[in-house]
């Protein structure tokens, strides 16, 4: 599944210069220009890391940073700035930036910035309440007893825990799962993978948000 970078620049050239980059480096973009745009698009789809503009046309990404993360969002977020003044760099950092690169910066350094908040955002292992899940090696345990998940069951799986406690919604889970021959499914294949998934993880995980979505939910240890 290709990486997916939500890209929030209002200056036409420099967002399609960073288009090309990320691109061509492999990984797949959602680049636009206003908070708008960019809240939209968090609705639709899911993201690895956003890499997001400070000044822009209509507001202060600074107030985007801190909903984002008021809403459970995540994600890493790497800050571009054209202030390189220690005030503003803290004042990103605290509304919920992870990274920060300053204007004009060159290519490699943007790429490597990248790179090193993905690595640091995979998840080797999960596990909440009676459920242990390895996602390098697609294993699932649920009180320590091996539980078999097919390839789209788990691809469900790890949608939802990589947002957990995010309303993931069906339209977003159909764009982003195939079933176990590489094909797109349906809405009503995507309700029997759910109900087969919370028959062998234990009904207690996933939420379902009437008319829109799942959730994950985090069950409480001990």
């Amino acid at each position: 599944m290709t990486t997916r970078i939500l890209l929030l620049e209002d200056d036409d050239f420099l967002r399609e210069g960073i288009t090309k980059l990320l691109t061509r480096s492999g990984y797949g973009v959602t680049a636009v220009a206003t908070i708008r745009e960019a809240e939209k698009a968090l609705e639709r789809d899911l993201f690895s890391l956003a890499i997001l503009d400070v000044l822009l046309p209509d507001g202060s990404g600074l107030a985007l940073f801190r909903r984002m993360r008021e809403r459970g969002v995540a994600i890493p977020i790497l800050c571009l700035t054209a202030c390189d003044e220690e005030s503003d760099i803290v004042a990103g950092l605290d509304a919920g930036a992870d990274d920060y690169v300053t204007k004009p910066f060159r290519t490699q350094v943007l790429l490597a910035r990248v790179r090193a908040l993905l690595r640091r955002s995979e998840t080797k292992t999960f596990e909440d309440g009676d459920l242990f899940v390895d996602f390098d090696g697609m294993l699932v345990r649920r009180s320590g007893k091996p539980v078999y998940l097919t390839p789209t069951e788990f691809q469900i799986l790890r949608c939802l825990l990589q947002n957990s406690g995010v309303i993931v919604t069906r339209d977003t889970l159909l764009r982003r799962i195939w079933d176990d021959g590489g094909n797109f499914i349906d809405n009503n294949t995507l309700s029997v993978h759910v109900s087969r998934l919370r028959e062998k993880i234990g009904p207690g995980h996933i939420a379902t948000v009437r008319g829109v979505g799942y959730r994950w939910e985090v069950q409480e240890n001990g």
